[in-house]
């Protein structure tokens, strides 16, 4: 049942990102996608304690939702989709892994150890764990005791420093299905370039360990031609696009073409409408917003539609802008 080892290689995967990677953005991911150039989408990261505490479930379990429609175009496509956890206490991993097995349909299970936030480091959790390589080793054994389905491990190269060689012999010590490494210190958050040399360094480790185990990379990949250019130095085994989508919401659908201002207002119009029928109230309009500017580039005017944009304070006062523009809502 490890699909990380069936899966064509390079992999090709969308990064779990907080308050952007919900079904809704998937499905509009998923669905101007190559299927050569997708392979895998992570759900956005959930709170073992939150999905193990009977109030906090209900705060956090729409970050595990997958629309029928998204699940239609996953199977369709035969892409895989994983599901994202965090915390410090191996006993809520164990618990919240069976809550996820039992409850949902997806295809894995990732740890997070890479978030570099200061309110969740502070708790122990996320990239903090490198700092307690014997307590991120329970995690994982919990983890996988738990779980059905292939367990593995996002995370990045140290705290302070780049401790590329040791964390990863460490995390290796307990066989996860899989291994992608953020070419960043916990200190550098996103602020400084990522040092895709510690993937390369951990690539090499990792083949002469465990070199079934797949090594993926990330950080700063914004187009697929920076993607092709690090697997081939790194030897990685795949990539993680996180913030590059953000530039291309056709990231995924290669080759690259220029699309025009209508195609992408009209890509909004189907983002936005099916971000409002599926959570019909229950996640803000605010979110919404941050997606404007994947939508808003790149041709005559965009700034100014942008700006119009962020002042809206619903649905229907996008579309009126966009009928402006000749948009069809």
């Amino acid at each position: 049942m490890n699909f990380w080892q069936n899966i064509r290689r390079p992999i090709y995967a969308l990064a779990p990102m907080e308050d952007v990677t919900d079904t809704a953005f998937r499905e509009i991911v998923i669905s101007n996608s190559s299927n050569e150039f997708l392979n895998v989408v992570f759900a956005e990261f959930t709170s073992t304690d939150g999905l193990c505490h009977p109030v906090g479930r209900d705060k956090v379990s729409h970050r595990l939702l997958i629309n029928q429609s998204e699940r239609n175009l996953l199977n369709e496509k035969g892409i895989k989709i994983v599901a994202q956890i965090w915390g410090s206490d191996p006993k809520r991993f164990y618990e919240a892994t069976k809550i996820i097995c039992d409850e949902y349909n997806f295809d894995g299970i990732d740890i997070n150890m890479g978030c570099p936030v200061k309110k969740i480091v502070k708790q122990a959790s996320c990239s903090e764990l490198i700092k307690f390589p014997d307590l991120a080793k329970e995690i994982v054994a919990a983890t996988k005791e738990a779980s059905n389905i292939p367990v593995s491990v996002k995370t990045r190269t140290g705290i302070k420093e780049h401790n590329t060689e040791k964390w990863i012999s460490t995390l290796l010590e307990t066989k996860p299905a899989a291994i992608t490494l953020h070419a960043r210190t916990q200190r550098m958050m996103s602020d400084f370039p990522a040092e895709w040399e510690q993937v390369k360094i951990a690539v090499e480790l990792k083949n002469s360990i465990l070199p079934e185990i797949p090594l993926i990379g990330n950080g700063d990949l914004f187009s697929m031609d920076d993607c092709f250019a690090r697997l081939e130095e790194t030897k990685a085994d795949g990539v993680m696009i996180g913030r590059g989508i953000f530039k291309n919401p056709w990231f995924f659908n290669y080759p690259n073409k220029s699309y025009t201002k209508e195609e992408k207002l009209t890509l909004l119009v189907r983002h936005l409408a099916l971000y409002e029928n599926t959570w019909q109230g229950e996640k803000g309009f605010a979110i919404m917003k941050k997606f404007f500017k994947i939508y808003t580039y790149d041709f005559y005017g965009a700034s100014e539609i942008r700006a119009k944009l962020m002042e809206t304070k619903n649905a229907e006062e996008v579309y009126f802008i966009l009928r402006q523009e000749g948009i069809d809502c």
